[in-house]
C-alpha cells in the first residue's frame, strides 16, 4: 500500500494517518511506510513523521490559531498535510519555498482546500516563530490528561521540565557485557554514572563494532536500573516475568543467575531467544500467562517489569502521548495488580521482588506499591541507596524507590545527550512467616 505514496512527504502523511487516525504504534507502521524508499528518502520520511509527532500539540495549537474556522472532520487528510508543512518550515528548517511548494502539491488540484494550505504555510513562514514565542509550548505539547496527571503528582514546574525534555530525541543507550570503559572508547560513547554507555542516535546499530560479537545490547539507562537492584544472584534462580524482548533477561543472565524468562508472546520470546544467542547468554524460556503460571518450587528473586502505559518513553516513542489515555492507565494498573499478586507463591521467604514500569503515572508506580503493601504486610520495602544507581540521588524518592524522569541525568558534560526514560522501580523483600 505504501507504493501508492511515492515521495517522503506523502509517506509521512501515510504514517500520521495510521498512527493518529487508526491508533497504530509508530514502530509498527514504519517498516511498511519506508518500504522501497532510498536511504535519503527514508531518513526524510522518518524525520518529518517523528518530529511532527514529537511536537504535535504545538503544531495543532498553531493551526487552530491561524484558522478562521475549524477544519471539518472529513478534511483530516488536509490537517495532516498542514502538519507536515509546518513541521518542515519551523522544526526541520527546510527552505520555506520548497516546503510550501512540495507540501501544497500533495493537495488535489481540484480541492477547495489547496489555497488554504498554501496560505497557512506561507503565514507559518512569516509569523510562525513569533506565534511560538507567545505560546506555552510545554503545556500545549501534552494532552490535557497527562498535563493534569503530572501536575497533580509532580508539580507544574517538574511537569514543564518533563514536557520540554520530550522535545529532544532520545540518544542511544547501551548495556555492555564487560569492559565499559573500553567499549565507550570503541563506540565513541559517554560512560554514564549508572554504568550504561551513551552515544548519539542514528546510523545502523547492527553495523557498530561489537554488535555481531554480542558484546552489548541497546537498553535505555533507566531501563537498565531495575535488574541492578538485586544483591548477589550468582548461582541463584530468578524469574524475569514479562521478559521479552530480553534486555533485563540478559542483565540477569550475565550475573551468573539461573534465569527463567517468561512471556505470553511467542513472537516476542523468539526475539528474546535471538538476542540471548547473539550475546552468548542463556535462560530457560517459558511461554505462559504470568498471572496463572506456577513454578515447581519458590525462587530466590523475581523481576516484574510490568506492561504499562509507557508514558515514560515519550522521548523515544513520541506517538505514545497521543495513543494512550487515562482509561488505558486504569486498565493497565488492574493488570499490574494481578501480576504483583501472582508473584507471591513464586517467591521464597526472604526472597527479593523488584517491580518496575516505564510509566510516569503514579497509579502504575508509587500508588501500585502502596496498595500492594497494604494487601500483603509480609512484604516490606528494601530502600534503594544512591550509590547503587551511580549516585543519582534525584532519582530516588523519599520511600527509597527509583523514580526517574525524562528531565533527569542532565549536565554540561552530557550536552544534548542528557535525559533518560521515565521509570519507576521498587525493591521488596518477602519476610519469613512469623
Amino acid at each position: 500500500m505504501s507504493d501508492q505514496y511515492p515521495n517522503p512527504r506523502a509517506r509521512a502523511i501515510l504514517i500520521l494517518s495510521r498512527v493518529l487516525g487508526k491508533n497504530q504504534p509508530l514502530e509498527d507502521v514504519l517498516p511498511e511506510a519506508l518500504r522501497n524508499l532510498s536511504p535519503k528518502d527514508k531518513a526524510l520520511t522518518r524525520a518529518i513523521a517523528s518530529t511532527c509527532l514529537r511536537r504535535l500539540g504545538i503544531i495543532d495549537t498553531l493551526i487552530d490559531k491561524m484558522l478562521d474556522r475549524p477544519l471539518p472532520k472529513k478534511a483530516d487528510n488536509i490537517r495532516q498535510i498542514i502538519r507536515i508543512g509546518i513541521t518542515q518550515i519551523l522544526f526541520l528548517k527546510t527552505p520555506a519555498h520548497a516546503a510550501v511548494h512540495d507540501t501544497v502539491e500533495l493537495v488535489p488540484e481540484n480541492s477547495k482546500f489547496r489555497g488554504l494550505v498554501n496560505a497557512l504555510l506561507r503565514r507559518t513562514d512569516r509569523q510562525g516563530p513569533k506565534l511560538l514565542g507567545k505560546m506555552d509550548q510545554a503545556k500545549r505539547n501534552l494532552p490535557d490528561w497527562l498535563w493534569k496527571s503530572w501536575s497533580n503528582f509532580y508539580g507544574e514546574e517538574t511537569t514543564r521540565d518533563i514536557a520540554l525534555a520530550h522535545l529532544t530525541e532520545a540518544p542511544l543507550d547501551i548495556s555492555v557485557t564487560s569492559d565499559p570503559d573500553l567499549w565507550a572508547s570503541k563506540l565513541d560513547a559517554v560512560l554514564l554514572p549508572t554504568g550504561s554507555l551513551r552515544r548519539k542516535a542514528g546510523g545502523q546499530v547492527a553495523d557498530l563494532e561489537g554488535f555481531d560479537q554480542g558484546r552489548w545490547w541497546i537498553q535505555d539507562a533507566a531501563a537498565a536500573l531495575p535488574a541492578r537492584l538485586f544483591k548477589d544472584l550468582k548461582g541463584k534462580t530468578v524469574i524475569d516475568l514479562c521478559a521479552a524482548p530480553g534486555g533485563k533477561t540478559a542483565q540477569l543472565s550475565a550475573t551468573g543467575a539461573g534465569v527463567i524468562a517468561l512471556d505470553r508472546s511467542k513472537a516476542r520470546l523468539k526475539r528474546l531467544e535471538e538476542n540471548l544467542q547473539r550475546l552468548n547468554l542463556s535462560a530457560r524460556i517459558v511461554q505462559a500467562e504470568a498471572t496463572g503460571w506456577k513454578t515447581e518450587e519458590p525462587v530466590d528473586a523475581i523481576l516484574l517489569d510490568a506492561p504499562c502505559s509507557s508514558t515514560g518513553t515519550i522521548r523515544r516513542h513520541p506517538d505514545v502521548a497521543w495513543l494512550k489515555s487515562a482509561d488505558d492507565v486504569r486498565k493497565l494498573a488492574d493488570l499490574q495488580t494481578r501480576l504483583l499478586d501472582a508473584t507471591i507463591p513464586l517467591l521464597k521467604s526472604g526472597g527479593t521482588l523488584v517491580y518496575s514500569t516505564c510509566s510516569l503515572e503514579p497509579e502504575e508506580g508509587e500508588k501500585q506499591i502502596e496498595a500492594f503493601l497494604k494487601r500483603h504486610p509480609d512484604f516490606k520495602r528494601d530502600p534503594v541507596e544512591a550509590a547503587e544507581i551511580g549516585d543519582l540521588a534525584d532519582c530516588i524518592n523519599p520511600a527509597g524507590e527509583i523514580r526517574c524522569l525524562p528531565s533527569h541525568l542532565q549536565g554540561e558534560e552530557l550536552g544534548d545527550l542528557g535525559g533518560m526514560d521515565g521509570f519507576f522501580a521498587c525493591r521488596l523483600i518477602k519476610q519469613s512467616a512469623a
